[in-house]
């Protein structure tokens, strides 16, 4: 089988409508509903949706909770690229040959201020999003984690991730979803993981009786001792935020 190959989309708005996120949210997935119908070899660039294909498959379009330190206003979305490279990350790359007219996304111009993609790689341990898809697996929120490792320490991280992280982020109502190198470079890495609300508030207490500055909750000595064996292995800036899955959209709650 082929690695996995996903695409992990930031988008930003401004100035500050709130209105903007939303209807891009709804834009972008209205019409991947659509192409859910199309075979994975049927790919067609259009002139004002893009490329219309099953092969690029939203799995993930979500709304930043600003809140958790995003910079607002912002849409996050997951990609999931049917057949790795030779799949959907080739007919991601088609698209841009010659630079044609139908390129240009005119449907949702003045919407968007700027975006940002990273090209992500799954490792091992890391669950397949059509298997997720076929258990209708949902959460309320999601816990988005991106980190700056050592160069060629990618990997080592997230077998530790795997390995030690994992199971106690478990215990805590968290469900691994993503574990994912940034291809192209090699020094940073991305987690994906699903929970909710109640989940979130005692891990976060957790940690904070561990470390001596929550006297009513109960204590998780493990969370501390992960943060600094992830030490080892980063060379820069680690940040989670939250995410809140956009209605409608794969991973949302019906």
């Amino acid at each position: 089988m082929a690695r996995g190959i996903y695409l992990l989309e930031e988008v930003y708005f401004h100035p500050m409508n709130s209105t903007n996120p939303r209807e891009y949210l709804q834009w972008l997935v209205d019409y991947k509903k659509e192409d859910e119908q199309r075979a994975d070899s049927d790919a067609e660039l259009t002139k004002g949706l893009s490329v219309r294909s099953r092969a690029i498959d939203l799995i993930g379009a979500f709304y930043a909770i600003g809140i958790t330190g995003h910079e607002q206003f912002k849409a996050v979305t997951l990609w999931d690229c049917h057949g790795g490279w030779d799949g959907g990350w080739r007919q991601q790359l088609e698209i841009y040959n010659g630079v044609k007219p139908e390129l240009f996304l005119s449907n949702i111009d003045d919407l968007r201020h700027k975006a940002f993609s990273r090209p992500m790689g799954a490792v091992l341990g890391t669950p397949d999003l059509q298997e997720l898809r076929t258990e209708k697996y949902t959460a309320p929120f999601f816990l988005h984690e991106i980190a700056q490792v050592r160069p060629g320490a990618a990997q080592d991280y997230l077998a530790a991730v795997r390995e030690e992280r994992a199971p106690i982020l478990a215990d805590h109502g968290h469900r691994l979803v993503g574990l994912y190198e940034v291809m192209l470079s090699d020094t940073e890495v991305v987690t994906f993981w699903g929970t909710d609300i109640d989940s979130h508030l005692q891990t976060q207490r957790a940690y904070d009786a561990a470390v001596g500055l929550d006297a009513e909750a109960s204590a998780d000595p493990r969370l501390v001792e992960w943060r600094k064996t992830a030490r080892q292995y980063l060379d820069g800036p680690w940040r989670e935020t939250l995410l809140a899955p956009f209605p409608g959209s794969v991973l949302a709650p019906k």
